[in-house]
This record gives structure tokens, sequence and C-alpha cells, in this order.
């Protein structure tokens, strides 16, 4: 069971609200959210309500200040977040080349450091995780902005709120953080 606290002001100061669920509106328990401190467990934070926009993965720790976490070319409050679960088990994704399932097809079942250089592969847009939790990273070697994967099926990357991005690698999430 992981743990989060989220505080108004950078630096831990002003109200504070902790969790250890997913939250898609943090704004309804404060009116911002500038720092948070990661107790235990892993975390995806958003910048936008409902699980929208940029996000980045949380792991234990402190996060003095929003900046730092999030990126500079973000805003500065996180507005949702999601508890990452410890998955045991196989490890199991399908994506492909274009929305809605579409063009090329591969599965992977482990890390992929490259899409484009392991399946020659150009451009993924829609997915469908059937087991594990994983990470989908804009460039390769795991760099670059994020999107957290969870089982089910995902049409349309467009639709997740963070605009146009193309994925390069993949991670499994496979510790407890």
């Amino acid at each position: 069971m992981g743990r989060i606290i989220f505080y108004e002001d950078k630096n831990f100061q002003g109200r504070s609200y902790e969790t250890s669920s997913d939250c898609a509106e943090l704004t309804s328990y404060l009116s911002r959210c500038n720092s948070c401190r990661v107790e235990s467990g892993c975390f995806m934070v958003y910048e936008r309500p409902n699980y929208m926009g940029h996000q980045m993965l949380a792991r234990r720790g402190d996060y003095p200040d929003n900046q730092r976490l999030m990126g500079m070319s973000m805003s500065d409050c996180i507005r949702s977040c999601r508890m990452i679960p410890m998955h045991r088990g196989s490890f199991r994704m399908r994506i492909f080349e274009r929305e809605n399932f579409g063009g090329q097809m591969h599965e992977l079942m482990d890390d992929c450091d490259s899409i484009q250089e392991r399946f020659r592969m150009s451009d993924c847009q829609s997915c469908n995780v059937m087991d594990g939790h994983w990470l989908m990273h804009e460039q390769p070697n795991y760099r670059g902005r994020m999107m957290y994967v969870r089982p089910g099926e995902y049409r349309s990357f467009r639709d997740m709120g963070m605009g146009p991005m193309r994925i390069g690698s993949i991670k499994r999430i496979m510790e407890s953080c």
C-alpha cells in the first residue's frame, strides 16, 4: 500500500492532504499543490485533473518543489494522482503503429529501450495492456516525457491529454518503489 502527502506550498508548507489511493481532483482538498512527500509505494502525478496532461513517476522520497519533479515546461501544480499497485506475475502488452489498433502490431513481455531499433516501427499510437503496469517514454533509453499505462485498451494516446507524443521506449514497473 502506498502513501503520499501533498502540500499547498513549496517545501512542505501550508495545508496538506494525504492519500493511499487514486485522486482524480486534488483541488477538492487543497487550493493548489506545490510539493509532496511519498512515504511508501509509487504514484503517478499529473498536471491536470482526471489523470490528464504531463505525468511523472514519484517514488519514495521528498519533492519540495514540483518544478523539479514535473519539469520546467509544466505547470507548477499537481492536480491528480494514481497509486501504482505492485504487480507480481507476467507482463504483456501489444503496441500498434496507429490509433484504434491499426498498422503494425508487436507484442512485448519485457522492457524495450528502442522501439525503432527493435521493431523498425516509426510510431506507436495505441496499445492493449494485458498484464502488468508499464511506463512509455517519449525517447529511446527511457528518457523524455512518460505515460503510465495499466491493464486495459488505449485506442489513442492523444485522448490522454498529453498532446502529440511519439513513443521511443517502454519499461515495466517492477519494483515496489
